[in-house]
């Protein structure tokens, strides 16, 4: 059997279970239901066995799908790190904002979030919510920006694109892990240290009752590529500024996902053991298309790219009070649709100042309530890459290169439309220049500069091994026939 098959066969089979019953789940919680949302960096969209890997199991993600939802068409913000993160945070196109066009940071200590813009964190902890981040920030530097100014009341963590798992020293061998923040020194394997971090944050708010959101941000499967076992690794590695050009094979990132499956595990069981299961909303993702060694099936493109290879993530969410078991959907979903759905689901509302740009998810989740068509945007490095989405159709660009695609019926993105469907291409890229008149400029940059620092490592660690980019960017095979 083809994991097409294997994925089809699944949703229609859990679509069965769910039919008839639905209704039942869709009555509001008693008390604001507990958020745990736990964000994977870098995870391809079938890097999990729920979404299709071949080669190993993911029991404890896979025990999220079932208990809840599985989205078949969910996207990231960007093709990047920081950007998604920022959007995440704040429900709105990063473009919004001057971190959004920074992606990679280039260290600038004047670019960052914003303490003063309304955050996820912020606008639960107004509502009453207990707010902690465990694991990856990369959202600016100190003094001026950090996860304590954003509002999370608890973090233990990094701040940096990228550490060493086991000596946690980030790019030009810089120390970076943190408890508030305060600088911390801490043996082990930092997947490990924060599992256990998030089970420590389960178990006290579970004793003082109060409702909370625990953003767990795991590293893993990150370059450099360690696993629990590679502390040789770690120190090799060490010299190299963790860029690990000729490090990693795919049994080092089996064993990075199988940890964080494992560290995931605990959480859940941790809140099965304080009696939270039922009225705790779990969300799994990524911040973006999987790098060196990820599956992207059934996509062509990785990270940093817009193909979909570089935005599909999986997705999956369960919240057993109002969410029926073993379903799929094929409602698209970005990650800024966490903002308003999460804020819903709490009762609470976003800032009248800071409007989302994502959409709330819950008729989706708790309902029947059929897809609706989106018109989501995408645009990186300039005018390097475009694109849009609208209904089932993509529009493209890449340099001088455009495109139109039917990513539901050609997800490899290999039929170029826009001769045969001309006005609809012209109709999509006109789209796409109204919605880019409502964003911040786009950085003008020559893709020929110097990169140093963590900018050049966090974009390029796995993937250059000379001082300089390359700005080729992989084309689509239409493309590179032309």
């Amino acid at each position: 059997m083809t994991r097409r098959e294997l994925l089809c066969n699944t949703a229609f089979g859990t679509a069965a279970l769910a039919a008839g019953g639905i209704g039942a789940y869709a009555q509001p919680a008693s008390k604001p239901p507990n958020i745990i949302f736990i964000l994977a960096d870098d995870l391809g969209y079938a890097d999990v066995s729920c979404y299709g890997r071949r080669d190993f199991t993911t029991p404890n993600i896979d025990h999220i799908a079932t208990r809840g939802m599985r989205f078949l068409q969910g996207y990231a913000n960007s093709a990047v790190c920081s950007a998604t993160r920022l959007a995440l945070i704040t429900g709105r196109y990063q473009y919004r904002l001057r971190l959004g066009l920074e992606e990679p940071l280039s260290g600038n200590p004047e670019v960052g979030l914003p303490p003063e813009h309304p955050t996820l964190p912020s606008l639960l902890k107004r509502a009453g919510y207990g707010t902690s981040l465990i694991g990856k920030w990369h959202l600016g530097a100190l003094p001026k920006f950090g996860p304590l100014k954003s509002g999370y009341d608890h973090f233990f963590g990094f701040r940096a694109s990228a550490v060493d798992y086991f000596s946690h020293i980030k790019p030009l061998q810089r120390h970076d892990l943190w408890d508030q923040d305060v600088e911390i020194h801490q043996v082990g394997y930092l997947t490990d240290q924060l599992g256990a971090r998030a089970v420590d944050a389960v178990n006290s708010y579970a004793k003082s009752g109060q409702p909370f959101l625990i953003s767990l941000h795991f590293n893993a499967p990150h370059w450099p590529w360690e696993g629990p076992g590679d502390e040789a690794e770690s120190t090799r590695v060490a010299g190299t500024a963790l860029r690990d050009f000729d490090g990693g094979t795919q049994k080092t990132y089996q064993h990075m996902i199988e940890a964080m499956d494992a560290q995931i595990g605990r959480v859940l069981e941790a809140l099965d053991a304080s009696g939270l299961t039922e009225n705790t909303i779990v969300i799994f993702t990524s911040d973006n298309g999987g790098e060196r060694f990820a599956d992207t099936w059934p996509f062509t493109g990785k990270k940093s790219d817009l193909l979909e290879g570089g935005l599909r993530i999986p997705m999956v969410i369960a919240w057993p009070a109002r969410i029926a078991p073993g379903r799929t959907t094929d409602q698209v979903a970005i990650s800024m649709d966490w903002l308003p759905t999460l804020l819903a689901a709490a009762g609470a509302a976003p800032d009248p100042g800071y409007p989302p740009d994502g959409m709330n998810l819950l008729p989706a989740l708790t309902g029947n309530a059929a897809a609706v068509d989106r018109k989501l945007f995408w645009r990186y490095k300039g005018k390097w890459q475009r694109a849009a989405r609208i209904g089932d159709y993509k529009f493209l660009k890449i340099l001088d290169n455009t495109f139109l695609f039917n990513v539901v019926e050609d997800p490899l993105e290999r039929a170029n439309l826009k001769e045969r469907h001309e006005d609809l291409y012209n109709r999509l890229a006109a789209e796409w220049q109204a919605w880019n008149t409502s964003m911040l400029p786009e950085i003008a940059e020559s893709f020929t500069r110097s990169f140093t620092g963590d900018e050049l490592a966090d974009h390029y660690g796995s993937q250059k091994a000379s001082p300089a980019p390359d700005p080729t960017i992989p084309l689509p095979p239409a493309a590179q026939s032309r």
